[in-house]
């Protein structure tokens, strides 16, 4: 009788009941076995992955003070570790599986929206846009074809602003002879938002272009990623 107070006089303190007092119905776990995901907010979702609060805080308040905080799951997903790490109630393993399950998400995005037609720049961009969603940073990825066409391998060649563009453009080569590519596309993001192209990015096309001529390789995009929707083409610009 006394712990049943106690339990009772420390929820009231609080102000918030743990999750497991809640109505079944209400239960974030239990609404998705029943609902299916499509039936529960950003918030509830994230309360499922984050499984536990802390103390005078449920799963469901922490991951809406999450959402506040990071202006969404775009948010969280562009948010350092260290700064998720800083937030009471949040430890190692909430973290890490956040951003595994946001990275999960990703992937399997990319997976339905492979190109059929590699060369076709809209299409790419539909492929590849996952794998920026959430940079601070500048980063530079080369997709590597064989001589249908088809996807052999992607790496990501160089994350951050490189001192010298000849840096990427041998890695881009190096991994080309590596998979025996017949072709390739590169791609990267401006964080600023805006994909018009820089004086360096221009530099960096023709001396992709020529590297390609030398080893007698298929330079077929350079596509440079903006915020929203955006992208450039130097393919379709008729720039290479």
């Amino acid at each position: 009788m006394v712990k049943g107070k106690s339990k009772s006089k420390a929820i009231q303190k609080s102000g918030r009941q743990a999750i497991k007092d809640w109505p079944v119905s209400e239960r974030p776990r239990e609404k998705l076995l029943h609902l299916g995901p499509d039936g529960l907010s950003d918030g509830e979702l994230l309360a499922v992955l984050l499984r536990i609060g802390r103390s005078g805080q449920s799963a469901q308040d922490l991951a809406r003070q999450l959402i506040s905080m990071f202006n969404g799951i775009s948010g969280i997903d562009r948010a350092h570790v260290e700064e998720l790490l800083a937030i009471p109630g949040m430890g190692i393993a909430k973290t890490a599986q956040l951003k595994a399950a946001i990275e999960i998400g990703k992937r399997t995005r990319r997976q339905t929206a492979q190109p059929k037609d590699f060369s076709n720049a809209a299409e790419v961009v539909a492929y590849i846009r996952p794998r920026f969603e959430g940079q601070r940073q500048e980063c530079f990825l080369s997709i590597l074809l064989d001589g249908q066409n088809r996807l052999l391998s992607e790496r990501l060649i160089t994350e951050g602003i490189p001192t010298q563009a000849t840096v990427y453009i041998r890695r881009v080569m190096e991994e080309a002879l590596r998979v025996s590519a017949s072709a390739f596309v590169v791609a990267h993001n401006h964080p600023s938002g805006h994909p018009n192209p820089s004086p360096a990015d221009d530099k960096t096309t023709q001396e992709l272009k020529q590297a390609a001529e030398l080893l007698d390789l298929v330079f077929q995009d350079h596509i440079i990623v903006g915020g929203g929707a955006s992208y450039f083409s130097y393919a379709e610009n008729d720039k290479l």
